[in-house]
């Protein structure tokens, strides 16, 4: 299935006939830029215009089919007549999705798979409502839909919230360990079991040691590795297009050389080798592991992992059960700033235009104020 695509599996409510937006009440009348008579191919015109940008275009899948979903199964409209109050309810419900949205034993995919894995903080909250006021944005210009209900959202002052925002999607130093000896517990009985277990381990060592986005790990070729003045470096096409490079340690070279050599590789690469850094299912030197395979691996080490402690670390179960590919760059990043890295290294390992976008990492100093306090009060 493309990405382009939204299917009957990814979009089954009942009713479609009567909620596919043909009549929608938002619905403008005159010429069109779009040839798109449904919400369901209005959605996959714009999906269509991020096609050079995996990355964004699976983030912004995520959100319209969502949203789609909601608005017919919730609502009982389609999305092309939902207002600005239905929008008010749509962003209480993220804050707080009732338990058969969110239900962890339904299934990832099919008709009948859970949405959402928990609520929705305050930040991805915005974001989401951000992706969603620039879909509704482009169909208002595409002559699709009369008005945009999202531009009548409060904007809140940057200022203010960049001040109070630091990161919370990432796993301190003692759930990261428990996740890292979780992996080497994974079954290794058969070969595909050994495979797996390699691949799982050599996968999370490199997110989390390169900093990466799951694209850029899909996308890393051997030949992106650089041994400059006797350090190892990682070349990475990041978001837009911006190009950076990443230092990569002894001890992940290591686990490199560990995972090819298991499959039938140099431990190091040639010259004129571009083997993918992670390979696909098989072992296959030609093909690279996509970027929603190798997001469903991790969430599935996450989901094991978190079985696994749930009766000694409950609060550590429930934070493993909604992390995902993305954590392990935050981690990362965390990580690096409570050892004390410049925060300008840290910047550039990242790839952020802004340090401003970096320093939500610093936990330091919060960390010392918690413990400072709390002796304080013991004390009187």
């Amino acid at each position: 299935m493309s990405n382009l695509t939204l299917s009957d599996d990814d979009l089954a409510y009942q009713n479609l006939s009567l909620l596919d937006g043909r009549d929608g009440s938002n619905r403008a009348q005159g010429h069109r830029q779009i040839a798109a008579d449904t919400d369901i191919e209005a959605v996959r015109l714009w999906l269509a215009e991020y096609h050079d940008s995996p990355h964004t275009l699976r983030s912004y899948r995520k959100e319209a089919v969502r949203l789609l979903i909601w608005a017919t199964e919730y609502l009982g409209k389609p999305m092309s007549s939902m207002t600005r109050e239905d929008f008010l309810t749509y962003e209480a419900f993220l804050a707080s999705p009732t338990s058969d949205w969110n239900d962890p034993r339904r299934p990832r995919r099919g008709s009948d798979r859970r949405l959402f894995d928990g609520p929705l903080s305050p930040q991805s909250i915005r974001q989401t409502m951000g992706i969603l006021s620039g879909l509704f944005g482009y169909l208002v210009a595409a002559g699709y839909l009369a008005g945009n209900p999202l531009v009548l959202r409060r904007r809140r002052s940057k200022s203010k919230v960049g001040r109070l925002v630091t990161v919370e999607r990432y796993l301190d130093q003692a759930l990261w360990q428990s996740v890292l000896e979780f992996i080497e517990t994974m079954p290794k009985q058969i070969r595909r079991e050994i495979q797996h277990y390699e691949r799982a381990r050599w996968l999370f060592r490199l997110l989390y040691g390169a900093s990466l986005r799951v694209s850029e790990a899909a996308q890393a070729k051997s030949g992106d590795l650089l041994l400059r003045r006797g350090n190892w470096w990682l070349k990475v096409i990041g978001k837009g297009d911006a190009e950076g490079s990443v230092p990569i340690s002894d001890e992940l070279m290591a686990d490199l050389a560990r995972y090819r050599l298991f499959n039938g590789l140099s431990a190091m690469p040639s010259v004129e080798e571009n083997t993918p850094l992670v390979l696909s299912v098989g072992g296959r030197k030609d093909r690279s592991l996509t970027s929603t395979a190798i997001y469903l691996i991790v969430k599935e080490v996450f989901r094991r992992a978190a079985k696994a402690i749930e009766e000694t670390d409950p609060a550590g179960a429930a934070t493993l059960l909604q992390a995902s590919t993305h954590w392990l760059r935050h981690t990362s990043a965390t990580h690096q700033a409570d050892a004390g890295n410049d925060i300008r290294y840290i910047q550039k390992n990242l790839r952020h235009a802004s340090i401003e976008t970096t320093a939500i990492y610093l936990h330091a100093e919060d960390d010392r104020r918690h413990a400072a306090t709390i002796a304080k009060c013991r004390h009187e």
